[in-house]
């Protein structure tokens, strides 16, 4: 049974698939900078705006109605400083956080206003619960489609509402843990969306040692997200989406893009679940490099002492890159 957290509590440690969650509301700030009213609206991308709090700082934060997500998901845009009275457009970092977690985790436990302090980039941070960035194949609570809420609708109405760059040079897709692995996924079935591509303590390989990362997807999507439904299906995967979905399975999907991957070498011997979730990343993550390497395709990656939790040092290294690739703000 998955042993997780009350709402009440955070933890430095959140696993792929089960997480402290994050428990107090965002500080939040900002202006549309959309081309029409309806857009502002939210309308004409499957999205209506049903909550938002817009005080001229520079975390906005938006709750969205979508036939995609039976409940209403929230959404953090982190601006650069000066985003309002520059008159700039920016480059976009879409940050996916980890399972059991929300849109707020970001700000609330991993300092991403202070992280990217100075830097000319927008982040968003939305909500994706512990659904895998997947349409899944049952749910029993209503739609779960989050691939289609993120790519289908929040990609397009970023681009509408925020002065972006709305081309492969203009994003870039980050997470960790289930983040991570929603990175990974995100860059390669969606390659032109995306030029640069990080994975913190993210999976890489789906089906290696019998196809446990698959096994803890179902799991963890049956437990907190789909009321018993499950991302890839039981007792027998949908292996066409497994296919799709699995990083080293797509490895020519990462064809001139930068990459960044950072894993941890030492996990707790205590916590049986930090254990589980590393040691999974880390072998995972050494089979998708030496695919890369074979393919000739360039690549970052740190192994550093420690478990399963987010390095912000590592994300300041990888933000660094992620903007040397990026489109510069102009």
């Amino acid at each position: 049974m998955l042993d997780v957290p009350p709402p009440s509590s955070i933890s430095r440690r959140r696993l792929i698939g089960g997480s402290a969650a994050a428990v107090a509301a965002g500080l939040f700030g900002g202006a549309l900078a959309g081309s029409s009213a309806a857009q502002a609206a939210g309308d004409g991308y499957g999205l209506r705006i049903v909550d938002r709090n817009e005080n001229g700082g520079r975390l906005q934060y938006y709750r969205f109605a979508t036939d995609a997500i039976e409940w209403d998901p929230g959404v953090n845009v982190l601006l650069p400083d000066g985003y309002h009275s520059s008159g700039k457009r920016y480059p976009v970092l879409y940050l996916l956080h980890g399972g059991n977690a929300d849109f707020r985790t970001f700000h609330l436990q991993d300092n991403i206003v202070g992280l990217t302090a100075g830097r000319e980039v927008i982040v968003v941070m939305p909500d994706a619960s512990t659904g895998w960035y997947c349409n899944p194949v049952t749910s029993l609570v209503g739609p779960r489609n989050w691939e289609t809420f993120h790519i289908a609708q929040l990609l397009p109405w970023v681009d509408a509402n925020f002065r972006t760059f709305a081309e492969y040079n203009g994003r870039a897709v980050a997470g960790f843990s289930m983040g991570g692995f929603g990175a990974l996924k995100y860059a390669a079935k969606y390659y032109g969306h995306f030029c640069s591509v990080s994975s913190h303590s993210g999976p890489a390989s789906l089906r290696r040692d019998f196809g446990l990362v698959v096994h803890w997807a179902n799991a963890t999507s049956a437990a907190l997200d789909l009321g018993g439904g499950t991302v890839y299906g039981v007792p027998f995967w949908d292996e066409a989406r497994v296919n799709a979905d699995n990083p080293v399975q797509r490895v020519p999907s990462f064809q001139n893009k930068r990459i960044f991957l950072a894993a941890g070498t030492s996990p707790d011997p205590i916590n049986w679940f930090d254990t589980v979730n590393e040691t999974q990343v880390l072998a995972g993550q050494r089979e998708f490099r030496g695919a890369l390497a074979r393919a000739g395709i360039p690549h970052e990656w740190r192994e550093v002492p420690g478990g399963h939790f987010f390095r912000q040092d590592l994300f300041v290294q990888d933000l660094n890159g992620m903007l040397g690739r990026l489109r510069r703000a102009g």
